[in-house]
């Protein structure tokens, strides 16, 4: 099998518990030299250790530091939901080593998936969202005219992920709707 490389399948790589019974997984064997396929299949008697892959939030972002052209890491990020029903108890993270918040953590069992489940029953389901990124820990003291950059924008309930990139210098920022 040298040369080969192996990747399973998406919907097999991730299981809500470990697999306890017989399974047939089928994969592919891929060349990386010629790229051709080659479909493999294994039955596996053995429990096998597959894990659930995270929930994709409604909202994430990422920050980009303008200075260095790479991600800013480990800035703290609020995210609270001011209408309707608001403000909200602030859902709080950090960003991570590529500049990414992909998960919220909130209090006693609040989540965002929730928020939006509730919301979604509402004739009105548009919601206004606040997102604060703790600039001036980031930059440090004087080294940014922007202590806080806080963005607000509108989400509908009813569907869809919404990803708020925040492009950001000690003197600048910009943002959008991204994908």
């Amino acid at each position: 099998m040298t040369g080969h490389s192996s990747k399973l399948a998406p919907h097999l790589e991730s299981c809500p518990s470990p697999v306890t019974t017989p399974v047939k997984v089928i994969y592919y064997l891929v060349s990386p030299k010629t790229q051709s396929r080659e479909l493999k299949a294994v039955i596996m008697n053995e429990p096998t250790p597959l894990t659930a892959a995270p929930i994709r939030e409604p909202i994430t972002c990422h920050v980009l530091d303008l200075t260095t052209g790479r991600p800013g890491t480990s800035i703290a990020v609020s995210l609270t939901l001011l209408r309707p029903f608001g403000p909200s108890a602030p859902l709080t993270a950090v960003t991570s080593s590529d500049g990414r918040v992909n998960q919220w953590n909130g209090e006693a069992g609040s989540s965002l998936s929730e928020i939006f489940a509730n919301l979604s029953e509402h004739d009105d389901g548009q919601m206004v969202w606040s997102l604060k990124f703790d600039t001036g820990a980031y930059f440090g003291k004087n080294q940014t005219f922007f202590p806080e950059v806080e963005v607000r924008f509108f989400v509908d309930a009813k569907g869809g992920h919404y990803h708020v990139p925040l492009l950001l210098g000690p003197w600048s920022y910009t943002t959008y709707r991204g994908s």
